[in-house]
C-alpha cells in the first residue's frame, strides 16, 4: 500500500452499489475431486449458498484446499457475487494467481500484494495478502482466508478487523482454511461455536510423511560457524532418493545466507541458493527451483506454507529453535511428499534436544494419518 501518513486523507466509496455480472459456468478447470474433497467442496458451497457467517475448513497439508474452493467460487459467480481469497503472504498470492486464472479463465482475476503491478482492486475475483484487506470496506460477498493460523494474521487484530470490514454488511460468508488450527479455533469447534469440515487425507491418498528426529550434540557450535550438522552428511549420503530436490529450513536470515555459500563447497553442488523475506530475488529463485534449475534452497520460515514442489526432501537445522512452533513444524513437514508420483519425501529434524513443539508436531501428524485411515 505504500507509505500512509497521519495527515494524509483517506477516502471511501459512498456512491451506488456495484452490480457484478453473473456467470452461469465460470469454472474451466478440467480436473476431478476425490470423494473426500467433494464432500468438503459441497459443504463450502452449501455455506455460501445459505449465507452462513463462518465455516472453517480443516484440511491436512497437501489435501488440495485450492481445488476444493472451485465449486464454491463457481456458485458465487453464478449469482453475481464478488469474492476475495486472502492469504498472509505475498509468495502464496503469486503461487495461487496463475492457478485461479487458469481455473476461471473467463473471469477477470487480480492479485494484490506489495509490489504487484495491479493496484486498483477492481476485479470481481481478487487474490490478496491479508494486509490488502485494509483497502476495502463493504466490498465482498464471500471472503476466503487461507492459512488463518499463519503469522501475521493470527497475531495482528487489525487484520481480522480489516477482514470483517471488507465483507458486505448483508449476511454473507467467510471461509477459513487451515491445516493447523490454533487453540482458540479448536476450542470454538469443540464447543460447537464454529462450523467446520475436516479433511484428514491428502488428495493422492498417501499419508503425511512423519518427521525423523536426528540428535546433533555439536549443533550450536556448527550453527555458529555456519556449517551443517555433522550427522547431516551421513543422512545426505544415504538418502532414499538422491534425485529429489532439497529444502533446508533454518531459523535466521544470516544463517540462510552463510550456509548457502558454504554448502556448495561441502556438497560439491553449485546449485544452492538462499531464500528469505528480505531477498528481492526470491520470486525468481523459487521459480528456478520449480524448473529444477536449482537443486537446493536454504530458507527461513518464509516457505513453510502455501508453496508446492513436486519432489523434495525437507530438513530443518536447529528444529528446537523458538521460531519453529508446532504449527510451523507441521507445515514444513507438509512440503514433502505432495506429488502422486513421489508421495514419500523424507523429513528430518536436526536438533540438540527435543522440544514440546517438535513432539507435538509429530503427534499431530500421526493423529492426522490415523484419522485418514493410515496406521
Amino acid at each position: 500500500m505504500g507509505r500512509v501518513m497521519e495527515c494524509e486523507p483517506l477516502y471511501e466509496w459512498t456512491g451506488p452499489k456495484v452490480e457484478w455480472p453473473a456467470h452461469s459456468n465460470a469454472c474451466t478447470w478440467n480436473g476431478e475431486l476425490t470423494d473426500v474433497q467433494s464432500k468438503a467442496a459441497d459443504r463450502i458451497t452449501e455455506a455460501i449458498r445459505n449465507k452462513e457467517n463462518e465455516l472453517l475448513v480443516w484440511a491436512v497439508c497437501g489435501a488440495g484446499k485450492t481445488e476444493m474452493l472451485f465449486p464454491g467460487i463457481t456458485e458465487s459467480l453464478k449469482h453475481g457475487k464478488r469474492i476475495c481469497i486472502a492469504t498472509p503472504r505475498a509468495d502464496v498470492v503469486r503461487e495461487l494467481l496463475p492457478r485461479i486464472r487458469d481455473a476461471f479463465s473467463g473471469i477477470y482475476v487480480q492479485g494484490l500484494y506489495g509490489g504487484s503491478r495491479e493496484t486498483d482492486g477492481a476485479a470481481q475475483l481478487v487474490i490478496a495478502t491479508t494486509h490488502q484487506l485494509l483497502r476495502f470496506k463493504n466490498a465482498f460477498d464471500v471472503i476466503i482466508i487461507d492459512e488463518i493460523d499463519a503469522f501475521p494474521y493470527h497475531a495482528d487484530k487489525s487484520l481480522s478487523f480489516a477482514a470483517i470490514r471488507s465483507k458486505k454488511e448483508e449476511s454473507n460468508t467467510t471461509i477459513y482454511l487451515t491445516a493447523t488450527p490454533r487453540q482458540n479455533h479448536q476450542i470454538q469447534i469443540a464447543r460447537k461455536k464454529l462450523q467446520h469440515i475436516f479433511v484428514p487425507s491428502r488428495f493422492h491418498g498417501h499419508p503425511l510423511p512423519v518427521p525423523v528426529f536426528q540428535m546433533c550434540y555439536s549443533l550450536q557450535k556448527d550453527m555458529k560457524s555456519f556449517q551443517p550438522p555433522k550427522s547431516f552428511f551421513k543422512w545426505h549420503d544415504h538418502r532414499k532418493n538422491p534425485n529429489r530436490q532439497l529444502l533446508i529450513f533454518v531459523p535466521t536470515i544470516i544463517l540462510a545466507e552463510k550456509l548457502s555459500k558454504n554448502l556448495p563447497i561441502i556438497l560439491q553442488d553449485d546449485q544452492v541458493v538462499a531464500v528469505h523475506a528480505s531477498d528481492s530475488n526470491r520470486e525468481e529463485k523459487i521459480q528456478q527451483f520449480r524448473d529444477k534449475q536449482i537443486r537446493t534452497i536454504v530458507t527461513t520460515t518464509i516457505l513453510e506454507r502455501g508453496v508446492t514442489f513436486p519432489a523434495v526432501d525437507v530438513v530443518i537445522f536447529d528444529a528446537g529453535h523458538s521460531v519453529f512452533d508446532e504449527a510451523a513444524l507441521v507445515q514444513i513437514a507438509g512440503r514433502a511428499g505432495r506429488s502422486p508420483k513421489d508421495p514419500t519425501g523424507e523429513v528430518v529434524f536436526f536438533h540438540d534436544g527435543k522440544t514440546e513443539a517438535m513432539v507435538q508436531a509429530v503427534l499431530s501428524i500421526r493423529k492426522m494419518n490415523k484419522r485418514g485411515g493410515f496406521r
